[in-house]
């Protein structure tokens, strides 16, 4: 075998171990998992997640997650707790401490600090009888099934199961909220993830920005819209203010007899391509490409015809809509 193919076969191997793993930690799930999301629930405050090692950086990862997902969560390191970061934690919270042994020293103070004030505490680990479960109200165990490395010494396996634990809390707590895309939208305005939850109505021009003409307008004055808008199109309203047509550089050149003693309506292309205010940025990026066009006006979703806003590609490739 070359060293090529030794890669790939550890590879695949620790891999396939892990993914073995989290079916067993799947199916073995039970009551007590449902235990720690009625301690989070009843929790006023939020859930502070501690964890020393490795088991500290999958800890940071959840209380990311589930900032993120509509459940307030902290990381606290927990040595930094036993010199004054303790005052982070209240009575309103929930500790998450996390520890694959679940005796981990540095977790002392933490553990002995929430028996003291009656804080709730969930231990998440691998032995039910250690220091770790033994104090804690609620319990999420995860399967002691070795670890990937094949010598039980590198922490792999146990970390998959930890974050996927993590993630199960947060997607359950998530779910139960029924926190949606446009909460996760609030919690991530920046970043390719916030540019694909934009909104149609957050990124359009409105009110005088919008290029707009009646139906009998001269086509002297409609070309005069056209380059004070700098859109380089025009919407046509009929004698209701509901959205009729548009016009653009083709529809100029195809009535360039005779254009100035026209009126708008007689120019325009009718029943233009629209989008709601509440669609997804991203979409209007689609109806654009599929149509070729670089423009769109966007009419309130209730009525389908009463201009709110226009949309430039331009606007959605500046907030990152691509």
């Amino acid at each position: 075998m070359t060293d090529r193919e030794a890669f790939l076969t550890t590879a695949r191997q620790v891999i396939t171990e892990e993914a073995e793993a989290l079916v067993v930690l799947a199916t073995s799930l039970d009551d007590k998992f449902c235990d720690a999301i009625d301690l989070i629930l009843k929790a006023k405050g939020r859930v502070i997640v501690s964890g020393i090692g490795k088991s500290g950086h999958i800890a940071r990862k959840i209380a990311a997650t589930l900032a993120s997902t509509g459940t307030p969560a902290q990381f606290v390191h927990p040595a930094e707790a036993s010199h004054g970061d303790l005052g982070m934690v209240t009575k309103a919270d929930v500790v998450l401490a996390i520890s694959n042994s679940g005796e981990a020293p540095e977790l002392a103070n933490l553990l002995a600090y929430t028996r003291r004030f009656a804080i709730p505490l969930i231990g998440l680990s691998s032995r039910p009888n250690s220091s770790l479960m033994t104090a804690a109200d609620a319990f999420l165990m995860i399967p002691k099934l070795g670890e990937a490395c094949g010598h039980g010494v590198v922490p792999t396996t146990s970390t998959t199961l930890t974050l996927a634990m993590g993630d199960a809390l947060a997607i359950a707590l998530m779910k139960h909220r029924a926190f949606t895309a446009d909460n996760f939208r609030d919690f991530h305005p920046g970043g390719k993830l916030g540019a694909q939850l934009s909104r149609v109505g957050d990124l359009m021009h409105k009110d005088d920005a919008v290029p707009l003409v009646g139906v009998n307008t001269p086509m002297s004055d409609t070309l005069l819209t056209i380059s004070q808008k700098g859109f380089g199109v025009v919407g046509v309203l009929d004698d209701n203010g509901y959205l009729s047509g548009i016009v653009t550089d083709g529809d100029l050149r195809r009535h360039m007899d005779g254009l100035l003693d026209r009126k708008a309506g007689q120019v325009m292309t009718a029943a233009p391509r629209t989008i709601g205010s509440n669609s997804l940025a991203e979409e209007a990026v689609a109806v654009m490409n599929e149509y070729k066009i670089t423009c769109l006006f966007v009419v309130d979703p209730e009525t389908s015809g009463n201009v709110v806003g226009i949309l430039h590609i331009h606007d959605c490739l500046r907030a990152g809509v691509v």
